[in-house]
């Protein structure tokens, strides 16, 4: 006997967290909008959203909303590439405390943090519509959560 699971995209009676970085706030406040709105899509019950400074801060407030009872975690950043290795250190420390999170909670931690080369590839990628990061986000998370809930049962 097999049996698969696939979590549903619906949001109603969960509790979503997203953490959001404020530097490149003219990004993230995009991808947020494209959060909150797939949010409403998915009829989420109820949403925090904690503001951080920057993404390497992400993962502790991505905790914090884990042990406030949410669902599911969205996080979202971007993180542009400069000319040092500044970068990879925050692309890679976030990332990384990100997983550490959600493997330590069995919370799903969904990832929209961009890393891109430049700003035009951001802009790309928190634009209103389908391929807006932080809505893909939300659909990563509720559909994780929903999954891990059948199959705790």
């Amino acid at each position: 006997m097999t049996r698969e699971i696939e979590g549903a995209l619906d949001g109603q009676g969960l509790h979503l967290g997203i953490a959001v970085a404020t530097w490149n706030r003219s990004i993230t406040d995009r991808l947020l909008e494209g959060a909150m709105r797939r949010a409403g899509e998915l009829a989420v019950g109820e949403t925090t959203v904690v503001r951080v400074p920057g993404s390497l801060e992400l993962p502790v407030a991505a905790l914090a909303l884990a042990g406030h009872g949410c669902d599911a975690v969205v996080a979202i950043g971007a993180v542009i590439k400069g000319e040092t290795d500044h970068y990879d250190i925050v692309v890679r420390e976030t990332s990384a405390g990100l997983s550490r999170v959600a493997l330590d909670t069995g919370i799903p931690v969904a990832h929209a943090v961009l890393a891109v080369h430049d700003v035009s590839q951001a802009m790309d990628r928190s634009g209103p519509g389908p391929d807006n990061k932080g809505g893909e986000a939300v659909d990563a998370a509720i559909s994780t959560a929903r999954a891990i809930a059948e199959l705790r049962g």
